[in-house]
């Protein structure tokens, strides 16, 4: 489809990246799902959850669905865009279930499938992990490793990347442009 749109989103740890996506998802549709992929394992992340869920409140369809992103991307119906958070969490679900790289790597390509097959655009955000330090365990290594390889493909067949860094919104693909500071 000609005006196909995959938006990919990323940046560091409470970087801005997830309001960007809300807002930019606002400007393109008024019937939007916010797809949730963490799971709420103890209190804090139960009121994390909440809090976010609060933010969106009635602007956005929520569906929860931690493991299966391309099977909820193929029955998605009466939406005009999607913004799937987060990537990095959905890796890590995986990689906790005990599935290989090679299997996780298989679903992200699954989910590229489901996203270019997609009547609506997707955005989907994730975290940056390869900038910082080299992690300590071997689970730490290979989620940071998978990650990296997971994003290259995304980023390859994404039409746009976003990178929020240091309060400010980059455009970096299809060209660099700044797009404005973040908002706390």
């Amino acid at each position: 489809m000609s005006d196909f749109r995959f938006v990919l989103i990323g940046g560091g740890a409470r970087s801005g990246k997830s309001a960007f996506a809300l807002s930019l998802a606002r400007s393109l549709g008024r019937r939007r799902t916010f797809i949730a992929t963490a799971e709420a394992k103890d209190v804090e992340m139960k009121n994390r959850i909440l809090r976010h869920k609060e933010e969106r409140g009635e602007e956005f369809q929520t569906v929860e669905e931690p493991f299966d992103l391309p099977q909820v991307i193929d029955t998605l119906k009466n939406t005009d865009v999607a913004v799937i958070d987060c990537l990095t969490l959905w890796l890590s679900n995986l990689l906790l279930r005990d599935e290989t790289e090679n299997q996780i790597l298989q679903k992200v390509g699954a989910l590229i499938s489901a996203i270019e097959k997609s009547s609506f655009p997707v955005l989907l955000v994730t975290n940056e992990v390869g900038m910082g330090l080299v992690p300590e365990t071997p689970l730490g290594r290979a989620f940071r490793d998978l990650t990296g390889r997971a994003h290259q493909a995304l980023g390859n067949k994404a039409q746009e990347i976003y990178f929020a860094t240091l309060g400010t919104i980059l455009k970096i693909k299809p060209a660099l442009t700044l797009i404005g500071e973040t908002k706390e």
